[in-house]
């Protein structure tokens, strides 16, 4: 029995994410918090997959080329009360980026976990979360000498059906405004392959659990699932 109506609320919610990723019930069950989407290869490729609307001023360029960074940061998720709005925004924020860019995958985290749960009560669970979408700082370095980019297609963004049952059954521990967002894209992938251009395309899908009002003012990350585990 989890006594603290916080904890409590931590423990539903993890245990949602859990049969999302692991299809079993109970703490702990989802082990999203190890490792990256991303192995590093002895030869990668612009086709390695890692955790796609392209970013600004995002281009194919050589391997060797000195690229100046395109930004120096990336752009606050929207304030906005809309949960599949706000979900579609932290979907492009950690599918899209550019190695060229001057950026790294810490810089692509920070909005996602800027704008966290301000309880701050899922923050380490998000971290985590996070990690598991983006490559690795040294597959990052290994990509960029393929000057490899990345953006994404949404093609679908709802409330899985699941989600209400979910919801119901713990309605007494979760905030109302607590909603599951599912994404359905296609990562794009652009580089450079033996000075060839190279491309693929890579379908996948994951769910964003969101706080949204009346639990706050406006809508807030509170965990993902496994990237191509989302909540049916």
């Amino acid at each position: 029995m989890v006594a603290d109506p916080s904890a409590r609320r931590r423990h539903l919610l993890a245990l949602a994410v859990g049969m999302v990723c692991a299809g079993l019930i109970g703490a702990g069950a989802y082990g999203l918090a190890a490792g990256s989407p991303d192995p590093a290869p002895s030869a990668p490729s612009p086709h390695t997959d890692a955790g796609t609307d392209p970013p600004p001023g995002s281009r194919r360029r050589s391997p060797s080329a000195t690229a100046a960074p395109l930004y120096d940061e990336l752009p606050a998720l929207p304030h906005s009360s809309d949960p599949v709005l706000y979900a579609r925004a932290v979907a492009r924020t950690l599918l899209a980026w550019d190695t060229m860019s001057g950026l790294t995958p810490v810089d692509h985290a920070r909005p996602v976990l800027a704008d966290a749960d301000p309880a701050g009560l899922e923050t380490p669970g998000l971290a985590a979360d996070v990690a598991t979408y983006l490559p690795t700082v040294k597959v990052w370095q290994q990509l960029r000498g393929y000057a490899t980019s990345q953006w994404v297609t949404i093609d679908a963004a709802f409330v899985p059906d699941s989600w209400d049952d979910i919801a119901t059954s713990a309605a007494q521990q979760l905030h109302d405004g607590t909603v599951a967002v599912t994404i359905e894209a296609t990562r794009h992938r652009t580089g450079v392959w033996f000075d060839e251009p190279a491309a693929a395309d890579h379908p996948t899908a994951f769910t964003v659990f969101v706080a949204c009002p009346p639990a706050f003012l406006r809508c807030h990350t509170l965990r993902l699932s496994q990237l191509d585990t989302p909540l049916p």
